[in-house]
């Protein structure tokens, strides 16, 4: 009898450590690029709820096709679809509407340092879910991390009202994706990154294209070939390759490790918005990023432990 080949298949599960960490560091790299493209397709006449909508019918039909193909279906459990509904309405529909706007009131530079505050609501959230217990060094680092955003949103400059704003958008991004960081940690012992994140991505599609529903009828589609590059950046690369790759190394080494990682992110977005978008930073925002890093060493503890599987 001749022996029949064996089929390599990719598993969500087989992931050791090493190769956890350059998972991570691809998504930072994928992610941090992405200010500056979101930046740029917001400023150069896409508006913003009609970026956030494309970018996630894109992204979702991509991650649902490859997770179609791979475990042969995308379905949860009734009991499980109002949670994942949830996480759509936050983790996509909070976080993109919060996102993109932040991104067209303020630079490109300052969203990716307000996104340093990453770790810290990730430890505030993973607290109140009851995985750790708050200590005083962590109260603290929440401190001294809006401290850090205070110095970062004094040296944004530009009009108060919208600086303002700009300022607390980007904050929601952070604690929002750091909520929809936490709360994926359960639903992965029972199904697949790729599965949650096409479910999730076509939900908060849906939501993100209701809420913006005037906006995209009033959208002008004759905009320039790089403003739809940076869309299609940002749903392929960002959103489609990046969070497989954040949620696989989640599963892994859990949300605590993993948003470590994320420390690297401010900074090269900043890097990625002055060299691209020509931005400047003004010394109170490198300052502020000190001071945020700072926090995010008062926060650091050791690596949670990886879910178990099922």
């Amino acid at each position: 009898m001749i022996a029949q080949p064996r089929t390599l298949r990719f598993s969500w599960r087989r992931t050791d450590s090493v190769t956890a960490d350059l998972l991570l560091f691809g998504t930072v790299l994928l992610w941090s690029f992405n200010f500056a493209a979101i930046k740029y397709a917001v400023s150069n006449g896409i508006s913003p709820l009609t970026y956030a909508p494309v970018r996630w019918v894109l992204a979702g039909t991509a991650l649902a096709t490859f997770t179609y193909k791979l475990e042969g279906s995308v379905r949860v459990k009734r009991r499980d679809v109002l949670a994942v509904v949830a996480l759509a309405a936050v983790g996509l529909w909070l976080n993109q509407t919060a996102l993109t706007y932040a991104s067209k009131m303020t630079t490109a530079a300052t969203v990716a340092l307000l996104f340093g505050t990453l770790p810290v609501f990730v430890a505030l959230f993973s607290r109140a879910a009851g995985v750790e217990r708050a200590t005083r060094r962590q109260s603290l680092a929440v401190l001294v991390s809006f401290a850090g955003v205070a110095l970062i949103a004094g040296g944004a400059g530009g009009p108060v009202s919208t600086h303002v704003w700009g300022i607390l958008l980007g904050l929601t991004t952070a604690a929002s994706f750091a909520a929809y960081s936490v709360a994926m940690v359960p639903m992965m012992r029972r199904y697949s990154p790729g599965r949650l994140q096409a479910l999730t991505a076509l939900i908060g599609a849906v939501l993100l294209a209701a809420t913006g529903a005037w906006q995209l009828a009033h959208q002008n589609w004759h905009v320039g070939a790089l403003a739809w590059a940076a869309v299609a950046y940002g749903a392929l690369a960002s959103a489609g390759l990046g969070n497989l790759l954040w949620f696989k190394a989640i599963r892994h080494v859990g949300p605590g490790r993993a948003a470590l990682y994320v420390n690297l992110q401010p900074f090269l977005g900043a890097v990625f918005a002055v060299a691209v978008l020509s931005e400047t930073l003004h010394p109170l925002q490198i300052g502020g990023a000190v001071v945020v890093g700072a926090a995010i060493l008062l926060v650091r503890m050791r690596p949670n432990p990886a879910p178990p599987s099922e």
